[in-house]
């Protein structure tokens, strides 16, 4: 670290995205007057196989000893210059990026000049924190090579099967005493037209019989301690406690549905939801001959804002089956939008058309009314309200969280969305992934999803645990807390509350009580060392003489 430095600023043009708006020649001549700046490179795309290249080629020609990219976002980007740098032989910890993109570019399109004063700020900063890093190595630690699955439904038990025939010990937690979950209430599946009891029935055999799955119904979920690699679990079953020891968890939790209690004159029995409709179907007890089918019964409103974009096809199957077990039957579908999105819904949207399933938009501001023996609604083509006969009205409602979603999510430290689903990591890059490392998500516990889609989902959160558990050794980034000062420590606990990872504890050692830091749990947030009024703890990486350094930068401006 005594070296003299030998700083490189790669700035990026990101095509047009950046240098349609910012004057990026301006900023790489800028950044050539940079204290340790020795070597500045203007690329059109720095994160191509060119451009990486040339961030190698510079770190050994030029003798770089800290590498400055001001690009894009890091979120995407930054594993991947990290990466690069240190296949040129840097360490990968000596590297900062600056987001010029969208905290400047995409923010400031019509100010070119200021947007380009502003991004000249950042890369000074960039520089003058890039000058303060210090090498790191990353975190490893052992992984127990046991899994655990939350819930067994179609999309808990299709995950447990996965990463059972991978050869992984599971441990499958169901809180009811059979699996299949809503699967057990439907009657068929499309657009397969599957029997969705014997689907259900044939998946739990096959996960009784798997050798390599523990399989604990009525079961409850007490404790969950620890953190990738090492999670500690206690469980009650049938009022017996179990400890056990898993390396990765998927939540597959599934979702319930919406009972309309207080809509639409809803009682249980000529006006039911369409869960209780294949009830019937499933039962023998179907019996009408005239249907009327109401959407977005309890959903897309002030209560619940999102669309549940499974019912419209719950609806179009449920009538189609109708029309086939009954042709004279007549059935109506009151609808404010249809969602039949791809090739198969869409085939069956016309099929139910076909068999003289009849569909009246209505407007949410005039909804239906259910009057006995008829529904009143309004017709906007013809201009005019209908009196719709019926003997059996039959509501879409939403799938909504399941009633443990909160319960869950205190023990496993993971977020919800404002609807109480399970909130992955990132829409995009994270899509089963929690912000938690080594906790995955998939099905309804998500958002409403089909049977396909949850069996895809599970899949995908099987091949995610996957990873950690085959390679043995859980590697984490080194940008953690770290107990700078324990002298200072006063063993006060205001960090470890306040931790939403789990990562700090609080151990009695020579000094007495002091906070220690669980480095694979930790992911950086800085939210303990912002805490500490004894400046005890720090970020790697986000150090005060670091972050300091980069507020004088900025004031030199």
């Amino acid at each position: 670290m005594a070296e003299k430095l030998r700083i490189g600023v790669f700035v990026c043009d990101c095509g047009s995205n950046i240098a349609g708006y910012l004057n990026v020649k301006e900023l790489a001549e800028y950044s050539k007057t940079l204290p340790n700046v020795v070597y500045v490179k203007e690329n059109l795309y720095t994160c191509s196989e060119s451009g990486i290249n040339e961030i190698k080629d510079a770190i050994k020609k030029e003798n770089l000893n800290r590498v400055v990219v001001a690009s894009c976002t890091p979120r995407t980007h930054e594993p991947l210059f990290r990466g690069t740098c240190g296949e040129g032989g840097l360490n990968p910890y000596l590297f900062e990026m600056v987001n010029i993109r969208d905290q400047c570019s995409w923010v400031h399109m019509q100010e070119r000049e200021r947007g380009t004063e502003k991004a000249k700020d950042l890369i000074r900063m960039g520089v003058a924190k890039a000058a303060l890093l210090e090498p790191q190595e990353p975190i490893q630690s052992e992984m127990n090579p046991r899994a655990m699955v939350i819930g067994g439904g179609i999309s808990g038990m299709t995950a447990a099967l996965a990463l059972a025939n991978r050869g992984y010990e599971t441990v499958l937690v169901e809180k009811t005493p059979q699996l299949g979950g809503l699967l057990l209430q439907l009657d068929k599946l499309a657009p397969s037209n599957v029997d969705a009891g014997t689907f259900a029935a044939q998946q739990a055999e096959l996960v009784k019989k798997h050798p390599k799955i523990r399989l604990m119904t009525s079961t409850q979920i007490d404790e969950v301690a620890g953190y990738i690699g090492h999670f500690n679990v206690t469980a009650t079953s049938n009022g017996n406690t179990d400890n056990f020891e898993v390396g990765v968890i998927i939540v597959a939790t599934g979702a319930q549905v919406l009972k309309p209690v207080g809509l639409f004159n809803y009682d249980g029995k000529t006006v039911i939801n369409q869960l209780e409709l294949e009830e019937r179907f499933k039962a023998g007890t179907f019996n009408a001959q005239n249907v009327v089918m109401i959407q977005c019964a309890g959903a897309r409103n002030e209560e619940r804002k999102y669309c549940s974009r499974i019912c419209c096809m719950v609806a179009i199957k449920n009538a189609i089956v109708i029309k086939e077990r009954s042709p004279q039957t007549g059935v109506r579908i009151l609808y404010r939008d249809i969602q039949a999105y791809g090739v198969e819904n869409e085939a069956l949207f016309q099929h139910a058309k076909e068999l003289g399933v009849i569909f009246i938009k209505y407007d949410q501001n005039d909804p239906p009314r259910v009057e006995p023996g008829k529904v009143i609604v309004y017709h906007h083509l013809l201009g005019r309200e209908l009196a719709l006969p019926q003997d059996l009205v039959v509501l879409s409602t939403p799938l909504i969280a399941g009633e443990d979603n909160e319960a869950i999510s205190k023990l496993l430290r993971i977020s919800l969305d404002e609807n109480k689903f399970f909130l992955e990591g990132h829409v995009k890059l994270k899509p089963l992934d929690f912000a938690t490392d080594g906790i995955y998500l998939c099905g309804n516990a998500h958002y409403p999803a089909t049977v396909r889609e949850a069996v895809s989902q599970a899949l995908g959160a099987a091949s995610r645990a996957s990873i950690p558990l085959s390679k043995g050794i859980m590697t984490a980034e080194p940008i953690v807390s770290t107990l700078v000062d324990e002298d200072a420590c006063r063993g006060c606990g205001l960090c470890v509350a306040l931790c939403p990872y789990g990562a700090l504890e609080i151990v009695r050692t020579e000094k007495g009580r002091k906070v220690r830091v669980i480095p694979v749990a930790c992911k950086g947030c800085g939210v303990c060392a912002a805490t500490c009024y004894q400046h005890a703890l720090s970020v790697n990486s986000y150090t005060d003489e670091q972050v300091g350094q980069q507020i004088k930068a900025f004031l030199q401006g």
